[in-house]
C-alpha cells in the first residue's frame, strides 16, 4: 500500500473525470424524457462540464503549487463528488446544467494536480510504471464511458451515472489523505487571476453563441452580440497575459509554428473525434430504437482500435517525428469522419463502423503524442505552460464541437422540418414528432444533419492534421525525465538523443 497506493488514489479520481466527460453521452435520450430538456438544454450539459474544465485548470494548476497540490487534489474530489450528488437529484435541466459546471470545477482540480502528486512520489524506474498505469487508466476511461452510462442507464436509470461517483469519491479521498504526501511548486509564483477570469469569460461566450446560434441563427443580433463580446474577452485575456509576471499562457508561444500548429490540432483532436457522438448516440437511441447498452457497445469500435494503436505505437512508432503521428492521426479522424457522411433513412449502426474504426486508428496515433509536441516546440522553462495549454485546449475543442456541431445539424435537418420540429428531434424527442411527421421524413432529415456534420468534423480534422505536418517541424530530440512544473502540469526534460539509452 505504501508503494503504490498514491498511484491508486490517483488513479482512482483521474478515472472519474475522464469517465464524467463520455459518460453522459449515451443517457442524452434518456435525460431528455425525465427532464424535458431542450437541444441546447442536452448540448451544455455535455458543454458545461468540459467548459469548466478547460476555463479553470491553468489557474488550479498554478494555485495548487502554492496551497499545496494533496490540498487542492481532495477539495476537488470533495466539490466533484458533490456536484455528483446534485446532478443526481436535479429536478430540471437548469439545475443539471448547474452541477455539471461545478462538476468540471471539481474536475479541474483533480486532473491540473495528479500527474505531479505522481512526479512528487516517485522516480525512476517506479516513475515510469506509474505513468503508464496513470495512462493506461485515462485511455479505459474514455472507452469504457459509453458502455458502462449505457448500463446504468438502462439499468437503475440515469440518475445512477452520477451516483456512482460518490462511492469512489469517499475512497480516493480517504486514500489520498492516508497514503499520498503533500508537495508544493514555487511558492513565489502568483496565480493569475484575471488571466483566469478572462479566459472563461472568452470560452464560456465562444461556446453560447455556437449554440444560440442553432437557435436564433448566425446573423440573430444576440447571437453577433456574442460573438463580439467572446472577442472582447479575448482581447482582455491578451493584455491581461502580457502584464502578468506570471501569465497562464503566455502570447508570444503562439508566434512560434510548432506551437501554433499543436494548438490548434489540439482543439481539432476532441472536436472532430468525440464531439459528434452525442449526436450520433441520439440517432441511434430515438431513430433506430437501439437501447443505451447497444448504442454505448457501437462506440467501442473507436475506443478499441485507439487502444490497440496506442499501445502498438509506443514501440513501433518510436522516434516518429510529432508532425507525422499527430498530424497523420487527424488526417486518418477527419477520413473516418468523412466515411460517416453517407448515412440515409435505411442506414443502421453498421454504416458508422468504418469510420469509428479509422478515427480510432487515428485517435491512437494522435492520443500519446500531442502533448510531447507541444512540450518540444517551446523552451524548457515553458514546459509546464505548454502541457497545460494541450489539456485545455483539448477540453474546449470538444466544447465548441459539440456547440458547433448540434447548430450544424439542425441548420441541416431545417431544410426538411420546421425549426422547432427540427430542434425537438436533435434533442431526442423523435417519439412526439411521429405523429405529425412520417417516420422516413424524420430518418431522412437526422441522416442529412449528421451527414453534413460529419463533413463539417472530417474537415475540421483534415485542415488542422495538414497545418500540424506544415508548421510542426521541431528538432530531431528524445525527451525523458518527467518533472514537474509550476502550472501544475508534469512535463518532459529533452535531452540529446543518446541520453536514452536505448
Amino acid at each position: 500500500m505504501r508503494t503504490w497506493g498514491p498511484l491508486t488514489a490517483v488513479c482512482l479520481s483521474t478515472f472519474m473525470l475522464l469517465l464524467d466527460v463520455t459518460i453522459a453521452v449515451v443517457a442524452l435520450p434518456d435525460m431528455a424524457a425525465s427532464l424535458h430538456a431542450s437541444l441546447s438544454d442536452l448540448q451544455w450539459v455535455m458543454d458545461g462540464y468540459a467548459l469548466a474544465l478547460a476555463a479553470v485548470l491553468l489557474g488550479t494548476g498554478a494555485a495548487a503549487d502554492i496551497l499545496g497540490r494533496r490540498r487542492v487534489h481532495v477539495v476537488g474530489v470533495v466539490v466533484f463528488a458533490a456536484a455528483s450528488l446534485l446532478c443526481g437529484t436535479a429536478g430540471g435541466p437548469g439545475m443539471l446544467v448547474a452541477s455539471r459546471a461545478l462538476q468540471g470545477l471539481g474536475a479541474a482540480a483533480m486532473f491540473a494536480t495528479t500527474l505531479p502528486l505522481l512526479a512528487s512520489v516517485y522516480q525512476g524506474r517506479r516513475r515510469s510504471v506509474a505513468l503508464g498505469v496513470w495512462g493506461a487508466v485515462s485511455g479505459a476511461a474514455a472507452a469504457v464511458g459509453p458502455v458502462v452510462g449505457g448500463l446504468l442507464t438502462d439499468g437503475p436509470g440515469w440518475r445512477w451515472i452520477f451516483y456512482v461517483n460518490l462511492p469512489v469519491s469517499v475512497a480516493a479521498v480517504w486514500l489520498t489523505l492516508r497514503v499520498v504526501p503533500e508537495s508544493h511548486g514555487a511558492r513565489e509564483r502568483r496565480v493569475d487571476w484575471a488571466g483566469t477570469a478572462t479566459f472563461a469569460a472568452f470560452a464560456g461566450a465562444l461556446t453560447y453563441g455556437a449554440v444560440r446560434a442553432g437557435q436564433h441563427g448566425w446573423g440573430d443580433t444576440g447571437t453577433l452580440l456574442t460573438f463580439a463580446a467572446a472577442l472582447a474577452a479575448l482581447a482582455c485575456f491578451l493584455v491581461a497575459e502580457r502584464r502578468s509576471a506570471d501569465p497562464l499562457l503566455d502570447p508570444r508561444l503562439f508566434l512560434k509554428p510548432a506551437f501554433a500548429g499543436v494548438m490548434v490540432g489540439a482543439i481539432a483532436f476532441n472536436a472532430a473525434a468525440f464531439s459528434l457522438m452525442a449526436y450520433d448516440s441520439i440517432w441511434l437511441q430515438t431513430l433506430l430504437g437501439m437501447s443505451p447498452v447497444r448504442g454505448g457497445l457501437v462506440f467501442l469500435w473507436l475506443s478499441l482500435s485507439s487502444f490497440v494503436v496506442a499501445a502498438a505505437g509506443g514501440r513501433l512508432l518510436h522516434g516518429v517525428p510529432a508532425r507525422i503521428t499527430v498530424g497523420g492521426g487527424l488526417l486518418l479522424i477527419g477520413t473516418g469522419q468523412f466515411c460517416m457522411t453517407g448515412l440515409d433513412a435505411g442506414s443502421t449502426a453498421s454504416a458508422l463502423i468504418p469510420g469509428l474504426v479509422l478515427a480510432g486508428v487515428g485517435t491512437g496515433l494522435v492520443s500519446p503524442g500531442i502533448a510531447g509536441a507541444a512540450l518540444a516546440a517551446v523552451p524548457p522553462e515553458r514546459s509546464g505552460m505548454a502541457g497545460g495549454a494541450v489539456n485545455t485546449f483539448r477540453q474546449l475543442g470538444y466544447a465548441l464541437g459539440i456547440a458547433v456541431y448540434g447548430t450544424v445539424v439542425t441548420s441541416r435537418m431545417n431544410d426538411t422540418l420546421p425549426h422547432d420540429a427540427a430542434h425537438a428531434l436533435a434533442g431526442g424527442a423523435a417519439g412526439a414528432l411521429r405523429g405529425a411527421f412520417s417516420e422516413q421524413a424524420l430518418r431522412t432529415a437526422f441522416a442529412s444533419g449528421l451527414n453534413t456534420a460529419a463533413v463539417v468534423a472530417g474537415l475540421t480534422a483534415t485542415v488542422a492534421g495538414a497545418l500540424v505536418v506544415t508548421l510542426v517541424r521541431t528538432p530531431r530530440a528524445a525527451r525523458t525525465g518527467v518533472t514537474n512544473s509550476g502550472s501544475g502540469t508534469l512535463t518532459e526534460e529533452t535531452v540529446p538523443p543518446r541520453g536514452r539509452g536505448r
